[in-house]
């Protein structure tokens, strides 16, 4: 009874080596309980979609000699998340809940479409502390199930998963989010980093106009690195090939002070 409680998810599916490697990396810290999509649903954000129909469906994820719960259905990562923590977790929530290990880095603004942070989101709105853990690909190999070296992704995540289940997040920090370069080694060192404001991935058209189909769009990569800033996230994968550690909060709120936005916005009445 006294042992932690770890829920892991991802956006990649139930069936994802990425979220194996998590779960073996940290399945000797405590319970663990996995919930996920049962196919791949990255892009998703924080949606709370699903079949309304849907119920837990068992998985064997082939770990021997370790009591683990692991379950999937038809939703999205968030949700996932949401219906996991109410129906496994009414007794007691977990200690820790880890999204990932994702197929693809989560930086710069971009970040509030993935599937990856969106279910460490909302196991954080739900008063849970959080982490969502990528590892840098191909573009190719988002949506795939391609062969990756997992082992140094995995070992940062039970590096901070195991501070974490010590430690209490300071205030305003709600989550981690965590991006291990490709060629990342344990050995690789790793910086705390903003969140870039620099658009990380771009879509476009080839061949554009009212004819094109939402399919037609091709994602790209496109970063000015002489304008980046050197505490981003971005800065820290791109160009130092560092792990990021960038801690996030659930409050969106500008920082700007309010008077000089009330000033600007002096015509509309303020109740």
């Amino acid at each position: 009874m006294n042992r932690p409680r770890i829920f892991l998810s991802n956006d990649d599916g139930i069936e994802s080596p990425g979220l194996l490697a998590a779960v073996e990396a940290v399945m000797d810290l405590g319970e663990i309980i996995v919930v996920a999509p049962s196919t791949q649903q990255t892009g998703m954000g924080r949606s709370l979609k699903g079949d309304r129909q849907s119920r837990l469906i068992p998985y064997d994820l082939g770990i021997s000699g370790h009591d683990i719960q692991a379950f999937h259905f038809d939703c999205t990562p968030a949700m996932a998340v949401h219906h996991g923590l109410l129906a496994l977790c009414s007794d007691r929530k977990p200690d820790l809940l880890i999204s990932g290990i994702n197929y693809g880095e989560n930086i710069g603004t971009g970040i509030t479409a993935s599937g990856t942070v969106g279910a460490a989101m909302e196991g954080a709105g739900l008063g849970v502390p959080s982490m969502a853990v990528s590892k840098e690909t191909a573009p190719g190999d988002y949506h795939e199930y391609t062969d990756q070296d997992w082992v140094a992704a995995a070992h940062f995540t039970r590096q901070f998963a195991s501070v974490m289940l010590m430690e209490k997040l300071p205030a305003d920090v709600d989550l981690l989010k965590i991006d291990v370069p490709r060629q990342a080694s344990p050995a690789t060192p790793w910086r705390l980093t903003r969140l870039s404001r620099d658009r990380y991935w771009h879509t476009f058209l080839a061949d554009p106009g009212p004819h094109s189909k939402v399919d037609d769009a091709q994602v790209t990569i496109d970063i000015d690195h002489s304008k980046l800033n050197v505490q981003s996230d971005v800065y820290a994968i791109t160009i130092d090939r560092i792990v990021s550690v960038t801690p996030l909060s659930l409050d969106f709120t500008s920082r700007t002070g309010f008077e000089h936005i009330r000033s600007l916005l002096s015509a509309v009445r303020e109740n």
